[in-house]
């Protein structure tokens, strides 16, 4: 096994007073060689958006598009005709394909919103674009990976078009668990969303991330009450 940490200090990051952004890859403004992408994992935002306000209808193309609320609302609506709102527990997917115009608002007026925003690169360029999300249970992430997003539509969870897997646990003080690679060519990118865990002897804290590589299995200890989302992807 192969690891690499990058602590939650040495994201990007960015206040706009309306947003407060972090960047685990190079965006916008931030750009650091070294942190191009992961695989196909391009970017990794953690943002918090202001009540009210959001991002104006803006194009993408060629991307898929995740986004995983963490606390608050966020509201969607795209050139297709969607128009929908995802909560904390809820996941939505974009495939942007040929091109796709949309916006996200903070649905509530009166407090902030955190979200976390992924894109990975597809497998296949200029797919017809579509939009979906889907609402999961709490109980069934408990000490346990839930898959939000995989593949393909036979997969669990949502899906896009790369062979990618995306997911998520709640796991208990003093509560192990283990992951199973999909592929064992791929790579695990793996982000705390909160609490303290160890992995492979490695302490990760609130919104630190390690990258993983050569290896089937990956075994995480909680040292706290944490969250946990892992990303697989494939690295070529």
């Amino acid at each position: 096994m192969k690891t690499k940490i990058f602590r939650s200090e040495e994201r990007g990051h960015a206040n706009h007073g309306w947003l407060k952004t972090y960047h685990s890859f190079s965006f916008a403004s931030w750009y650091n060689p070294e942190r191009m992408h992961f695989g196909k994992l391009r970017v990794m935002n953690d943002d918090e958006i202001a009540g009210g306000t959001g991002f104006g209808t803006h194009p993408h193309e060629n991307m898929e598009i995740i986004t995983i609320p963490i606390e608050g609302a966020l509201e969607h609506k795209d050139s297709m005709g969607n128009h929908g709102v995802i909560s904390a527990g809820e996941v939505q997917i974009m495939s942007a394909g040929t091109g796709i115009e949309h916006s996200e608002y903070n649905h509530n007026k009166d407090q902030s919103g955190k979200f976390l925003q992924l894109w990975i690169f597809p497998e296949k360029d200029d797919v017809e674009p579509r939009y979906d999300q889907k609402k999961f249970d709490i109980n069934d992430m408990q000490n346990r990976f839930l898959q939000l997003v995989g593949p393909g539509p036979a997969d669990e969870g949502l899906w896009i078009y790369q062979q990618a897997y995306i997911s998520i646990t709640n796991l208990n003080q003093g509560r192990k668990v283990s992951y199973t690679m999909k592929n064992h060519k791929n790579g695990v990118f793996l982000f705390l969303i909160e609490g303290s865990v160890e992995i492979n002897h490695q302490d990760l804290k609130r919104r630190d991330a390690i990258e993983i590589t050569e290896t089937d299995k990956i075994e995480i200890s909680a040292k706290q009450e944490s969250r946990i989302l892992l990303i697989e992807v494939p690295l070529h």
